[in-house]
Formats: C-alpha cells, structure tokens, sequence
C-alpha cells in the first residue's frame, strides 16, 4: 500500500495576549513520500509532479527553491544535525498546489530509518514576506506523540516578538495526525496552533472531493492571513519590525538557550 495519502481535517489557533483571539479552519493536506511522486503523477489525473494541473507539487516551493533533489536537500540538513540517513522514507505534508497556487505556512517532512521508525522531523516555515526557514529536530524517543522544543529563529507574524521559543506535540501520519505548537516568551505561553486530521485515500476520487468540499482552499488560506491580521490591528494588538531573515536556512537544536523560554512541562521534554 502507498504511503502517500490525504489527510482532511482542521487547523485552529488561539492566542492569549495581549488580547484574545481565536480562528478555526478546514483544510486538507497531502502526505507524499518523495521516493512515490513521480508514481503519483503517471497514475493520477488530477495531480502532477512540476507541471500543471488542478493539484500540482513543485519541488520548487520547498527547501531552498533550486534544483537539487528534495531528498538530497533533506538528507543533508540531517547529516548536519547529526542525524545519519539510512535511505529510508522522507514523507512530508504539505498543501499542494490548487489551479498554479500555494502557500504553506507549514510544511512538515517525517524522516524515517529503513525499519520505519522516526529519524527526524523538520518542519518548514513560510512568511508572508517571501521567505522561507526550516527547523530540524530528531525524534530520539520511541514513544507518542513526539515533543520537540526550539528558541524561535524566523520572523513570521508582525503580531510576534523574535524572543519566543516553541513547543511542538506531534503524532505522526497513521489513521490520523495531530500537530499542536506552543508559541512561549518570558511571561509564558502567548500562542497555541494545533492540526488535526484524518487520513484518506490519494486517488482522483478523494481529491475531487477535496476540491469542491475545500474551494480554492490555498487561495483562501492567504485571504485568511489577511483577514485574522486585520482583525489583530483593530484590536491593538502590538505590530514589531521585520527583522532580517536568519544568515543560516536551518534552524539546529540547541537545548541549553530553550528552557529560561518554555513552561516547565515543555522543557522537561527537551
């Protein structure tokens, strides 16, 4: 059975300074194992690999933008972090393209060792500024979900400080997904995203369904942006500079500058 899949489901936010504010979304993402696209794309009609369609994946909108292969590309960043890859499974969830256009707040890329278990996880952030930064984390622990914690290094809302730190709490594509990040700064937890999914066949059939079920879903995700920032100026909410982008594209452990950040519950994971 392919491991690539659908996974339909939601994505809420809730912040709890200085005001609260609160946003819930459906949405569907893909789940694709690198070694499977191409098989995607000659056996889907609805999907293809750096063409054109109704859903459509560019390896171009992740990692660095070029042309060396996204395993390659991922590989790398975990030999740099000190995790040697075995050939086994990279499968990352993303949003794909809908007609030409996408913008992934979050991409996720599961990285697995030959016997299937969990080597790393990098998770790839987008801002609305054209910039791109991902952070790499090993999964060492055998047992779920998976907690990851890393000082913030890339500017995403106009609506955060840089001097954060994040908690991460996944489970791992199976029958479902869950994924909640806790944003925290010196006075304490200021922001939680969580998604929550459930997993469906990738056929011509489920993303047909997708399509009409979630209209225009990527159009609407950065309308969204929008709209939730706008409603977080009229509330007052503090707007901060756009720093300069980090000099480095990776984001590395560095468990001794995280835990003056983090609750006491999150830290004890590190």
């Amino acid at each position: 059975m392919a491991a690539s899949g659908l996974y339909a489901g939601y994505v809420m936010h809730r912040r709890v300074r200085p005001r609260h504010h609160r946003l819930r979304y459906r949405l569907f993402m893909l789940l694709l194992d690198l070694d499977e696209v191409d098989g995607l794309d000659r056996s889907l009609r609805l999907f293809s690999r750096n063409r054109r369609n109704i859903f459509s994946f560019r390896d171009r909108d992740h990692a660095d933008g070029g042309i060396e292969p996204l395993r390659a590309q991922v590989e790398r960043m975990m030999r740099a972090a000190g995790v040697e890859p075995d050939g086994g499974a990279i499968r990352l969830l993303t949003m794909p393209r809908i007609l030409g256009f996408a913008f992934n707040p979050l991409s996720v890329y599961f990285c697995h060792r030959r016997d299937d278990t969990l080597a790393a996880i990098v998770y790839e952030v987008n801002n609305t500024f054209g910039e791109r930064h991902s952070y790499l984390l090993p999964a060492a622990a055998a047992t779920l979900p998976i907690r990851h914690a890393t000082r913030k290094t890339f500017h995403v809302s106009p609506f955060m400080a840089m001097d954060m730190a994040y908690a991460f709490r996944v489970t791992p594509p199976g029958g479902d997904l869950a994924i909640a990040i806790t944003g925290s700064d010196r006075a304490g937890p200021l922001i939680t995203a969580a998604l929550r999914a459930e997993r469906r066949p990738l056929d011509d059939r489920q993303l047909l369904r997708a399509f009409f079920a979630f209209p225009l879903l990527t159009f609407k995700v950065v309308a969204a942006i929008l709209w939730e920032a706008l409603k977080l100026w009229i509330k007052r909410v503090p707007v901060r500079d756009h720093p300069p982008p980090p000099t480095r594209p990776v984001t590395f452990p560095e468990p001794a500058s995280i835990p003056a950040l983090m609750p006491t519950r999150e830290a004890a994971c590190i």
